[in-house]
């Protein structure tokens, strides 16, 4: 699989002919929307910067949009949605909004996204039913979503393969990124795509990868 980084919490997975996108930047949002085809859209919180599902919607490709928790099955794709919080871009009066962890599994791989994570550690639920993590997208940019310090020590709980921050590009407090790895105190690794399979992940103990946009 291959997995770029498209700004803010938009990463997309290409698998060969399948494309999976999470967090696609709509239109209004804080960032320039996204312009590509996906096959399945997963949308963490209900707001311009990551519902973007119908900009997804390209060529000879829509998307099945999944937009909250629950169990899927598309294309071979495994997806499971659990209910958490978030506190990012929120209404006048709201305290909180609804956010989506995402597990997705492919290719004998686990991928988890916390989207606009503000709680400070998974349900129940979710911990029980996440097995190993191979790949862990992780906000770090405060302003609603997780401090950077906070998701480092949640990243780390949860022992994943690897690790990529996000909410750090385009949005989130200045200097975020700077400060989880500053937290992390590990070498980190910068590149513009990942191309990941299986054996890649041996010997891979919280790695920590910054996908450039």
């Amino acid at each position: 699989m291959v997995i770029t980084h498209h700004g803010g919490q938009c990463f997309k997975v290409t698998l060969g002919d399948l494309t999976i996108v999470f967090d696609p930047i709509a239109k209004g949002g804080t960032l320039p929307s996204v312009r590509f085809g996906a096959d399945i859209a997963l949308v963490s919180r209900n707001h311009p910067d990551m519902n973007g599902a119908e900009e997804v919607t390209y060529g000879d490709k829509e998307p099945f949009a999944i937009t909250g928790p629950g169990e899927y099955e598309r294309q071979g794709v495994v997806i499971q949605g659990f209910l958490s919080k978030s506190k990012y871009g929120l209404n006048k009066g709201q305290e909180e909004a609804v956010n989506t962890i995402y597990s997705v599994e492919l290719e004998d791989m686990t991928l988890v996204h916390l989207g606009a994570l503000a709680d400070e550690e998974l349900s129940k639920e979710a911990r029980e039913s996440i097995d190993e993590i191979d790949v862990l997208f992780v906000p770090v940019g405060g302003d609603g979503v997780l401090t950077p310090a906070k998701a480092h020590e949640l990243a780390v709980s949860l022992e994943p393969k690897i690790i990529i921050p996000m909410h750090w590009s385009g949005m989130g407090e200045p200097k975020s990124l700077e400060t989880f790895l500053k937290d992390a105190g590990s070498a980190s690794e910068t590149v513009d795509k990942l191309t990941l399979k299986k054996k890649d992940l041996a010997g891979r103990d919280g790695s920590i990868l910054i996908l450039t946009p």
